[in-house]
């Protein structure tokens, strides 16, 4: 009986100190959580996830062009060319730019590939140049592969592997195309696809870039 009695007093003084010792772990937790959060808060990441590819057979109007009352700053594009140097988009100041963003895995980049280099076969690079910029991770090998296959010749190579752009631009599918200006603002984009050498399209681009008919046919 008396075993019994000390059993339940040693369980009943024990019951407190657990108790405690709960509860002080927990602030201890709190403590350590609290400071960790504000130490070193969450890093917001460099860019978006990777973009989707537009939807193939969609409408025409699920991808119009849309294009400012007044033009936007870029913000700071950093990329490399097919040779490897480091480049960006303030490297073309001065001159009308295509920013296309796209990926060798994206289907209705694959289709529209050809017709930006049509475009850009219309006109001297010193009057317009279409930047198209790969985001693909497997890195330049990729992207020398497509051009070799579909035989692009008149677009430059360029590529930022990081995928940071298209984040940096806010851009939600795959392929994005930026108007930029020739102060380096943008003016415009094109969400989707586009026949960019249709003489509809071509007419459109040479009216926001301030382009002139004369400048076709000169390459």
């Amino acid at each position: 009986m008396m075993t019994k009695t000390l059993d339940q007093l040693v369980k009943r003084r024990r019951g407190p100190r657990i108790l405690g010792a709960a509860l002080l772990v927990a602030i201890i937790e709190l403590v350590a959580f609290y400071y960790v959060a504000t130490e070193f808060p969450p890093t917001q990441p460099e860019s978006r996830s990777a973009p989707a590819a537009a939807r193939s057979g969609a409408t025409s109007d699920d991808f119009v062009f849309s294009f400012f009352v007044q033009p936007r700053r870029l913000p700071e594009l950093s990329f490399i060319d097919g040779e490897g140097r480091a480049r960006s988009i303030a490297d073309f100041k001065g001159k009308p730019v295509l920013l296309n963003i796209w990926a060798t895995w994206c289907a209705p980049c694959r289709k529209e590939m050809p017709s930006l280099d049509r475009l850009q076969a219309r006109y001297d690079p010193s009057q317009l140049v279409v930047v198209p910029l790969s985001v693909d991770r497997q890195g330049l090998p990729a992207v020398k592969k497509f051009y070799d296959e579909l035989g692009l010749r008149s677009i430059g190579i360029f590529l930022d592997q990081s995928g940071a752009t298209a984040g940096k631009v806010n851009a939600a599918g795959l392929p994005t195309t930026l108007f930029i200006d020739r102060d380096g603002r943008e003016i415009g984009r094109k969400a989707g696809p586009a026949e960019w050498d249709s003489a509809e399209v071509v007419a459109l681009v040479r009216e926001h870039l301030g382009l002139t008919s004369t400048q076709m046919g000169n390459r």
